[in-house]
């Protein structure tokens, strides 16, 4: 019934996406097995992407040639650039998206790929001869051949869903948990465990009086995700801000002996930077009010997503509480909050490329990988559909260092440290944000994603233009000097010391109060002379601006590299190296790094065991 495919995808969630998409992109035969095609890329939580550090992993997807920032710009309804006070590196875009129509493009854009085949099932073993996995087999005993197989689970490995001392097996609300997997994993010499998350109630947003609420704007001038000529929006809806109360937190105390997050029922580590509304009530219990975000999910749709407000409490003490907030004392309630349990695979298992270490030819991308987020999903989707199709090509694996890419840090946080909370990107987790910022992400990765097959020629020649229009203005500030009547009043409205002489243009943009705008407002010429848009300015201020800096950063990052170079063959034998730790022993020898540098990011090897390493290989 089925051909041997090249590629079978487990999991139609945002990994699973970006996993068949790029593996079908790269020519490989690719068959996406979900239990139900009907809620492919479902937006299971919140509807929106990106946000601090998620916007740049979403820009870094885009420019290797993902889909998720073209999906996102195709249907998003508010484009918000996040910190836009603080320096360059902390500028996170981040959009709310229309859930229906994000689901339904992703699904036109599978069926769109020539090489992606669709079947609709629950699987529930994998296929392993030896210690290589060789297919998957269904519920309904078809087995179906393939080369190689990426496990997408999401949250329905084993999946049970908590609403007070409701518990019921699930991996979504409605939807049934996946079974059999985990069994088969742990038989197979895989290391398990739980991870918990949750999801506020949904709301009718007719039901609520946006009228005692703050409103929450998009951009004026909004921005998009993608690097390619989707169309940036032209309307907008708000979103809008309230608060809870000690009213609200009072009846939530209330039920706290009834909250399976107090009680003892999950047993699973949650998010530690996305609580629930009981855990932020408990461990903050000095504060009267907690902020509440009223999203939209979507253009035609008057269902509310209310962020903030993530719970597991009995449905009636949730819908009293509501009621207690301002703006929701008539509301109506579409569905409950929730928790929900999973199992997931501790990613210290993995290669750096996603495959395990365990099975050949399986890999992992996802919140099976202990992390949480559409777009830390996609990116492991997208890295695993790449190295697989490499795999199969027995070609060398696309790895991404740590001043590469978000993305590389995401991976090697995860292989090398592990995680025993849901995983969640933050700019603090990258050492060389400078270097990471969601406007080079094209600059960094573009050339990268069209060499290994999967960014396109157009792509190619837009980042060619951007380089080169960026240069001019580069070189057209160091060789411009200023008038300084003009600059000088301009100075004067910044709150800058003013000139005593002509100076040149690059000498004013590394001021911090002076900005690119400012300058072209005051200065004439510059009007004139820089008929480039918006994103390429913006490329040219921030390289200016932050030159010595970035230089910096690029001096350190390349001394750290050095590392890289140094390999460590799999079989390398730890216990014959004498003076190494017994910890670091230990570690390397169930790690196997596959160079010095990875060695000396895991947990518990020191500086000492990496000097010990290096005079042992010889260096």
């Amino acid at each position: 019934m089925f051909q041997e495919y090249d590629v079978v995808v487990v999991g139609g969630g945002h990994a699973g996406c970006e996993a068949a998409y790029t593996a079908g992109g790269l020519g490989k035969s690719v068959l996406l097995v979900t239990m139900n095609m009907g809620v492919i890329a479902q937006m299971s939580c919140n509807p929106a992407m990106g946000g601090v550090a998620k916007g740049q992993i979403l820009r870094e997807v885009d420019a290797l040639g993902g889909m998720s920032g073209i999906v996102t710009d195709e249907t998003m309804i508010q484009f918000r650039m996040l910190n836009r006070s603080k320096g360059a590196a902390m500028w996170s875009p981040r959009a709310q998206s229309d859930r229906m129509r994000f689901a339904e493009k992703w699904r036109l854009l599978l069926e769109e790929n020539p090489n992606v085949d669709f079947w609709q099932e629950m699987v529930v073993s994998l296929i392993v001869k030896g210690k290589r996995v060789v297919g998957v087999k269904t519920q309904m005993g078809l087995e179906i051949m393939a080369k190689t197989v990426i496990l997408t689970n999401g949250t329905f490995l084993n999946g049970l869903i908590h609403i007070g001392d409701k518990r019921f097996g699930g991996g979504r609300m409605a939807e049934r948990s996946a079974t059999g997997l985990t069994a088969q994993l742990i038989d197979l010499g895989f290391e398990s465990g739980r991870m918990k998350t949750g999801t506020p109630p949904r709301i009718d947003g007719r039901s609520i009086n946006y009228a005692v609420t703050d409103e929450q704007k998009g951009d004026d001038n909004p921005g998009k995700f993608s690097f390619t000529n989707t169309t940036p929006l032209t309307k907008q809806r708000s979103c809008f801000i309230t608060y809870t109360n000690p009213q609200v937190h009072d009846i939530l105390r209330s039920a706290f002996d009834k909250s399976p997050l107090f009680n003892g029922s999950i047993k699973g580590v949650g998010p530690r930077y996305c609580p629930s509304v009981e855990d932020k009530v408990n461990r903050f219990a000095e504060r009267d009010r907690h902020q509440i975000f009223i999203e939209p999910e979507g253009w035609n749709t008057v269902e509310v997503y209310v962020n903030g407000f993530s719970t597991s409490l009995p449905e009636d003490i949730q819908y009293k509480a509501l009621r207690k907030i301002s703006g929701f004392e008539n509301a109506k309630m579409f569905r409950p909050g929730y928790a929900i349990e999973y199992d997931y695979f501790p990613p210290t298992q993995l290669k750096v490329t996603l495959e395990t270490q365990v099975v050949e030819n399986l890999f992992f991308a996802g919140q099976i990988n202990g992390t949480t987020g559409y777009e830390e999903a996609a990116c492991q989707g997208l890295i695993a559909g790449i190295n697989a199709s490499r795999k199969i090509d027995d070609v060398e694996p696309f790895v991404l260092k740590r001043d590469e890419a978000y993305i590389g840090v995401l991976i090697d946080d995860l292989i090398n440290k592990g995680t025993d909370e849901p995983y969640r990107m933050f700019t603090s987790r990258a050492e060389y944000r400078i270097l990471l910022r969601q406007d080079n992400a094209d600059l960094r990765l573009t050339r990268k994603g069209y060499d290994i097959g999967l960014a396109k020629e157009e792509s190619v020649q837009r980042l060619d233009y951007k380089e080169d229009a960026v240069s001019k203005i580069k070189e057209y500030f160091k060789k411009q000097s200023v008038n300084i009547d003009a600059a000088n009043a301009m100075l004067r409205a910044a709150g800058s010391a003013e000139l005593r002489q002509r100076v040149k243009m690059e000498t004013l943009i590394v001021r911090p109060q002076v900005s690119l705008a400012l300058m072209i407002e005051y200065l004439p010429e510059l009007a004139r002379d820089l008929s480039f848009d918006r994103e390429i300015l913006d490329e040219a201020e921030i390289q200016m601006k932050y030159k010595g800096y970035i230089e910096k950063e690029r001096e350190q990052a390349d001394r750290i590299n050095k590392l890289e170079y140094i390999r460590i063959k799999p079989e390398f034998d730890y216990e014959s190296v004498g003076n190494l730790s017994s910890e670091a022993k230990d570690k390397l020898g169930r790690l196997k790094p596959s160079s010095l540098g990875q060695a000396s990011r895991i947990s518990g090897v020191s500086q000492a065991d990496i000097s010990v390493l290096m005079v042992f290989l010889g260096r």
